[in-house]
């Protein structure tokens, strides 16, 4: 640091003889004596009206120490720079950084050796993936990570090498972005047709895990309710996934389904032709059902208000739920008008499935629904 000054304003030639006792105090408090921190240095004002005095009229620091004094942050340096020598000597690529960001560091001081001993672990780790919780410094939990996961993520975009940063992952992310293993997604399916798997007739598996289809299995059934996945009806051949909203995005890793008959049906809002859409952008031949105009209508007093509607382009949907979206959007039937699943008549649900039905075994009368079954 190189010596800082600053200018004094002082009293004028004219004010010195109006106000002479109140300059003089003023030229007092500026002696020597009282600021022994500082270099004062004083010019002569006057002429010969009043005669030449001489008046402090510049003020300078010579030594960075001082100045801390005079702020009053002598502690608060003192303690950084032992935080700086420690990530010197330990970690100096921090230490740049730290360098340069003084008041940021300050503003961590508490939480810094943590900090550091992350950074330190995580930069020298070199074994398998690890969760986040893996991190093996005392003091330091995901809670911990997650409280301070801006600025570590500041600082791992400085100290780790280009290969070691994933930068397609979003900066939020800190999981994926920084290559630690991630909370696996899971699915949870039903087999419909009265046939089971090792006895189980429901399952709740990892995503990453379910790369082939249950056998025999020909059409996939995606409902957004819990109880309507729970109470969907027989159907040769199929299964029926629980989709969970925009959690439906995770089929978009079953490659197989591509060879799949897909039927989704979600609620008849915005967001539920937003998920379709997704659905749609992995798997094309994804049909709906029961997302049309017909069953809005005749559900009107069924009708609630959808909290927070999206209106973005949904290039995917078809000329039909484009109609509809559109209607949505534009408030034709009202302002956020939504027909959540659950409140559809399930014997329409009944009455899709058979026609479907129809259609794969046009010749077997067993597969016909019961007068029970369609009410």
């Amino acid at each position: 640091m190189g010596t800082a000054q600053c200018a004094l304003t002082g009293p004028k030639p004219d004010e010195i003889t109006r106000h002479f006792e109140a300059a003089l105090a003023w030229a007092e408090s500026w002696s020597a004596h009282a600021h022994p921190r500082l270099r004062i240095e004083r010019r002569p004002i006057g002429g010969r009206r009043v005669g030449f005095n001489d008046v402090p009229a510049r003020v300078w620091i010579d030594r960075r120490e001082d100045l801390w004094h005079l702020l009053s942050v002598t502690g608060v340096v003192d303690r950084f720079h032992t935080l700086l020598a420690s990530a010197r000597a330990a970690l100096p690529v921090l230490a740049a950084w730290m360098s340069a960001h003084p008041m940021k560091v300050v503003k961590l001081e508490a939480d810094w050796p943590r900090l550091q001993a992350t950074l330190d672990w995580i930069i020298s780790y070199q074994g398998p993936a690890v969760y986040v919780r893996q991190i093996d410094i005392p003091g330091v939990d995901t809670k911990f990570i997650e409280q301070h996961r801006a600025v570590l993520t500041v600082l791992l975009e400085h100290c780790l090498p280009a290969d070691r940063i994933d930068h397609e992952a979003p900066r939020a992310d800190f999981a994926a972005r920084f290559r630690f293993l991630r909370k696996p997604s899971y699915l949870r399916f039903r087999l419909l047709g009265g046939f089971a798997l090792a006895g189980f007739t429901e399952l709740t598996v990892r995503t990453d895990e379910f790369t082939t289809p249950p056998p025999d299995v020909t059409t996939v059934y995606v409902v957004e309710n819990e109880t309507t996945y729970l109470a969907f009806p027989s159907q040769p051949n199929s299964i029926v996934i629980h989709g969970g909203g925009y959690a439906v995005t995770r089929l978009t890793n079953l490659a197989w389904l591509g060879g799949m008959r897909v039927v989704y049906w979600g609620d008849v809002d915005t967001h539920g032709f937003a998920i379709l859409h997704r659905l749609r952008r992995a798997f094309p031949h994804t049909e709906s059902v029961l997302m049309d105009r017909d069953v809005l209508m005749s559900h009107r007093d069924q009708w609630v208000t959808e909290a927070s509607p999206t209106r973005e382009e949904l290039s995917a949907l078809t000329r039909d739920e484009t109609d509809v979206y559109t209607s949505l959007v534009n408030g034709e039937f009202g302002r956020s008008v939504r027909l959540e699943q659950e409140r559809v008549q399930f014997h329409l649900l009944q009455d899709v499935l058979y026609q479907h039905r129809e259609r794969a075994f046009p010749q077997d009368a067993s597969l016909r629904p019961s007068q029970h079954e369609t009410r």
